[in-house]
């Protein structure tokens, strides 16, 4: 088994890089991981919607040539279908078997997701109704990955 978060932009912020470096040591016993940066579209400020789409379309350009034919990806998209703990365990144990031993998750930048990229997609799901910074997303994504391994084999962490 192999996942692989292939995210639009960097973490700056140290608190931020501790965290995922924590859950990536977490996970590791599970299965192979790795996150791929990519470089995000700098845009200037109050761009107008065709500035958007232009930086989205570039930047996703730039995630999805990192991303395998054959890898099940799933983006993370805001007002897709939203899962608890329990439920993206189960989600995540039947996408290995759907989708093969590779599976794939897209996080856009902080406009989100081109619609190349979405329509790339073999599912999509959102986090949460509330918005986080994309940067974080990465966290909180590694630690329901995390939750999701304990819940599948029972063991302790999931309360």
């Amino acid at each position: 088994m192999k996942i692989k978060i292939v995210a639009i932009g960097k973490i700056k912020e140290a608190y931020l890089k501790e965290g995922i470096a924590e859950y990536l040591d977490r996970i590791k016993p599970y299965c192979n991981i790795e996150i791929v940066e990519v470089m995000d579209e700098p845009i200037k400020q109050n761009p107008s919607d065709a500035e958007i789409e232009i930086a989205k379309d570039k930047e996703c350009s730039r995630a999805l040539k990192n991303i395998k034919p054959n890898d099940y990806l799933i983006t993370l998209d805001l007002g897709k279908k939203e899962l608890n703990s329990h439920e993206f365990a189960e989600f995540l144990d039947k996408k290995f078997v759907e989708g093969g031993s590779n599976i794939t998750f897209l996080i856009g930048g902080s406009y989100g997701l081109s619609k190349v990229a979405k329509e790339r997609a073999n599912d999509s799901i959102s986090l949460s109704k509330m918005t986080f910074l994309h940067q974080m997303t990465r966290l909180i994504l590694l630690e329901q990955i995390y939750r999701a391994f304990k819940i599948n084999r029972n063991e302790t962490y999931h309360k």
